[in-house]
């Protein structure tokens, strides 16, 4: 019997970062690599990414990566991970073009070229396993789930998914293919959470392109679509919308552009041959009435750029009356203060902002209906809700005893913990790996850790407070009157007072420390640090970053 063991990395209790481990005897299997934007009090931080520390350990036991689609919550961390393993990379014809183009980004994973194109059809041979796949629908083409065949069953990973009946021709759903799958056995489902609270049934991707080309045909102005760069089926939907209504369009970003271009060229978007695409640099050119503007910012957000737009202060343009801001994707529910700040700065500058959910609820995941749904057809003896934050993990869990499932056939995880499955005893929690979030920022690969972060927000709430002294080590005194700046903490000129004592309070400590025989600058910098922010909390009731320069004059003679 075989030793099987899934750990997930990331993707558990929170919106993104998917990456989950198959471990079956000595081999290890990656099932995709993702990312997940900061949340709000995250900051400078770029994207936060899966900790790595398991695999490092266990790097020669790993088989692969297989990707399930081309989105950063499923691949995004790939070119972080890359710089650290040599393993070869499984994913469709479309999913390894994007891999391969965030990849190239980033110079330390740059010269990587072990990519593997498979499709729905496709069956991989390993010692201990099969591996084979099968066609999902999301927003965006070639979307598979993944079927890791063992002795005791199959382990199913969905990735993101959704039912939809009435999706077109790169985004079907086999259903055949599931009932096949459920037939042979299924020892564990691995199935996306992220709606498991959605008991309604929601529109379909046709409906939802209907809206959309609606709405751009509807307005008179200048309409700037906000959406993800990767959903490509919104894209579509919107490139369609605009040549309907005879609009020219401006993709903002090379990114967008190399993604559009990309997917033209595998055939993955379904537009006409003649659409008018017209360079940024020609913008102003076009008439408001004819222009429609693809906004979907750095990384892939879009807001913050929406924000710059609004404040006059984008190169592109500048948000004015008469313009429709039209945001096409649903933002993750840590991204929802910023929404509501971006809507109002828009409407501030004279816009309006307008929600594709306004007139039609839809989703790329699947619904309570849509998982139901699944475990009948898949059958399995187990069920690990992934993807999605703690209370819709607790919702697929119900799902899944609703479907018939007994409660210790049913495992509620979070990143890090080891999970053995059985036919009979069902799942179990068998221990723990590490498995934190790692904060990127910049183009490092390396995480900035909870002090820098905590230093940041330090800084964001009360601001710095700067102590300059000069001193003459061999004659033991202070050559000149410390002198004192702040930034962010007091208004100078109204805290005078606050700012003179601090001065004496600073040379006090220092002449105090000089005449003791030892000397350490690290010790001295530490006296005045603790001096001052006692004497600034007592004051003020706040902690600002405290950073005391101390400087040596030497006499020449």
């Amino acid at each position: 019997m075989k030793n099987i063991k899934i750990i997930p990395l990331g993707g558990l209790r929170e919106s993104g970062k998917n990456m989950y481990i198959v471990e079956i005897n000595d081999d290890i299997y990656i099932l995709d690599v993702g990312f997940r934007y900061p949340e709000n009090d995250m900051l400078g931080i770029d994207v936060v990414i899966p900790e790595f520390t398991y695999l490092e350990e266990n790097a020669h036991k790993i088989a692969g990566v297989f990707l399930t689609h081309g989105h950063p919550d499923a691949m995004g961390a790939l070119p972080y991970f890359l710089s650290k393993f040599d393993v070869p990379v499984f994913g469709t014809e479309l999913t390894i073009e994007l891999a391969k183009f965030l990849v190239s980004e980033n110079e330390e994973s740059a010269g990587f070229d072990d990519f593997h194109v498979i499709n729905a059809n496709s069956n991989i041979e390993f010692e201990n396993v099969n591996i084979s796949f099968f066609a999902t629908t999301h927003s965006i083409p070639d979307g598979l789930g993944i079927v890791i065949e063992t002795e005791q069953g199959s382990i199913v990973y969905t990735g993101d998914f959704k039912f939809d009946m009435g999706a077109t021709s790169g985004y079907e759903t086999d259903f055949a293919r599931l009932v096949e799958i459920g037939n042979k056995g299924v020892l564990a489902l691995l199935s996306d959470s992220s709606n498991a609270e959605v008991r309604e049934q929601l529109a379909s991707e046709i409906e939802a392109g209907e809206v959309v080309a609606d709405t751009i045909a509807n307005w008179e102005g200048r309409i700037i679509v906000a959406c993800v760069a990767s959903n490509l089926q919104r894209v579509e939907q919107i490139i369609n919308g605009a040549y309907k209504a005879g609009r020219k369009i401006v993709l903002s970003s090379t990114d967008l552009e190399k993604i559009v271009r990309t997917a033209i060229r595998l055939n993955k978007l379904n537009i006409p041959a003649d659409i008018n695409f017209v360079s940024p640099k020609n913008i102003r050119k076009i008439p408001d009435n004819e222009l429609l503007v693809l906004e979907t910012g750095r990384m892939g957000e879009p807001l913050k750029t929406l924000q710059r737009m609004a404040n006059q202060t984008n190169r592109l343009l500048s948000i004015k009356e008469g313009d429709l801001v039209y945001i096409t994707t649903s933002p993750n529910s840590s991204m929802e203060t910023v929404v509501f700040k971006t809507e109002d700065m828009v409407y501030r500058a004279g816009g309006v902002t307008k929600h594709v959910n306004d007139d039609v609820r839809v989703s790329g995941h699947a619904t309570a209906n849509d998982l139901k749904l699944l475990i009948k057809l898949l059958k399995p003896q187990n069920l690990i809700p992934i993807g999605g934050e703690y209370r819709e993990l607790i919702a697929h869990a119900k799902l899944g005893r609703e479907s018939g499932l007994a409660k210790n056939h049913i495992v509620t995880a979070t990143n890090g913990d080891v999970i053995e499955t059985d036919v009979k005893e069902g799942v179990s929690l068998a221990g723990s790996v590490p498995a934190a979030s790692l904060m990127i920022d910049g183009i490092g690969s390396s995480d900035i850790g909870n002090v820098v972060l905590n230093d940041r927000r330090m800084l964001s709430e009360d601001g710095v407070f700067v102590a300059i002294a000069t001193i003459n080590r061999r004659e033991k005194k202070i050559v000149a009157s410390p002198v004192i700046n702040s930034r962010g903490f007091v208004y100078a000129k109204a805290s005078r007072e606050l700012l003179n004592e601090s001065s004496v309070l600073v040379k006090e400590t220092i002449e105090k420390y000089l005449t003791k025989d030892d000397f350490e600058w690290g010790k001295i910098k530490s006296d005045v640090r603790d001096a001052l922010g006692k004497y600034l909390f007592n004051e003020t009731k706040r902690r600002p970053v405290i950073l005391p320069i101390i400087m040596e004059s030497k006499n020449i003679k």
